[in-house]
């Protein structure tokens, strides 16, 4: 068994593998350490152009698109190693970016995850949107980061050098625990993509581990590779998705009434996209939530799995107020001006 497998999930992403691909067995590839490509059975060549180019980049087929989720637990499935590295096509790595990483993790047998900072590749010298420095979460289920709240995204300027626990580590880079990664179920299939490692982090916190970013390793991400920001699909996913990472993972005690306001907060936004012409996506919220009331009967059971495997009863770096009321009232828009109280490693 390898010590480290790099887990490229690719879906026709020929361009982005033509740009990073060879960087990543450069800097990556060592006798401990294998880099692979899962193929989510893309339609441009890709696996074709992987087999005549890299010989030492190991290949896996998937027979159809499974999403992030789906594609992701079939592809880890197939291959053992302790460490495993999930990296976005459209990420640049820099040399040692490995190292922290691992070190981190062999240092640390209660983390399950990390991440390294994540830097915009379009707009160099900025966080990117999908990480940043890391992970967090509001009582409502809106996500936030060391670097980025809702669309703001702040200049590194070093701000966020110091390691921290994290509440999620981004899919866009992080290392995962193989151990934790099947103790905890691995990805819930039903996310299809977007938010599915915030849930399985979540679930990582309830069994006690902790997940972190490690900012000296430092990698370089395009984002919106597969659908685009402004996508009416990812707007779909994202809300559809926030309702089902709270009706799994919340705690009873206040469940209902956090559901209630985030659907009213959902209310809002719908309102907001139709105030901006956004007709799409103000459908794409209603969608989600129609979705949402007929999944009700796979989350009941789904819920009633992870507070069976509840070992912690409190989970951390949940920020207890509402980010929607600090970002658009209280013009607080940056990570550090929210006074989250997140603790460093």
């Amino acid at each position: 068994m390898i010590k480290t497998a790099v887990v490229i999930l690719n879906w026709n992403g020929l361009d982005f593998l033509k740009m990073f691909l060879a960087n990543v067995l450069k800097f990556s590839a060592g006798p401990e350490t294998a880099v692979w490509v899962a193929d989510n059975g893309s339609s441009d060549g890709s696996v074709e152009w992987v087999k005549e180019n890299f010989d030492r980049v190991r290949l896996l087929r998937l027979e159809k698109n499974h999403g992030f989720a789906g594609g992701y637990n079939r592809a880890l499935g197939k291959i053992e190693a302790r460490y495993y590295v999930l990296l976005n096509s459209d990420v640049e790595v820099t040399e040692g970016w490995l190292d922290p990483l691992t070190g981190y993790m062999d240092s640390n047998e209660d983390a399950a995850s990390c991440q390294p900072k994540i830097l915009s590749y379009k707009n160099p010298g900025f966080f990117e949107y999908a990480g940043a420095a890391g992970g967090f979460i509001d009582k409502y289920g809106f996500t936030f980061c060391r670097g980025r709240i809702f669309g703001n995204v702040e200049k590194d300027n070093g701000q966020y050098d110091n390691r921290a626990e994290l509440f999620w580590t981004s899919g866009a880079c992080m290392m995962v625990r193989a151990a934790a990664f099947s103790e905890c179920g691995g990805f819930d299939d039903d996310f299809f993509a977007h938010m599915e490692e915030i849930d399985l982090c979540w679930r990582f916190a309830h069994r006690g581990y902790r997940v972190a970013c490690i900012p000296d390793s430092v990698v370089w991400h395009v984002g919106g590779g597969t659908l685009p920001y402004e996508s009416s699909l990812k707007t779909y996913l994202n809300f559809r998705n926030s309702l089902f990472l709270l009706y799994k993972n919340l705690p009873g005690r206040g469940f209902h009434m956090v559901l209630f306001i985030r659907k009213l907060l959902d209310g809002l936004a719908a309102m907001m996209f139709v105030s901006k012409g956004r007709f799409r996506s103000a459908s794409a919220v209603i969608r989600a939530h129609v979705t949402y009331y007929r999944s009700l009967r796979r989350l009941r059971e789904k819920r009633a799995r992870v507070l069976e495997m509840k070992t912690r009863q409190s989970v951390e770096h949940i920020m207890n107020k509402s980010l929607v009321s600090e970002f658009y009232f209280k013009g607080r828009k940056t990570f550090s001006s929210l006074n989250a109280n997140i603790k460093s490693t």
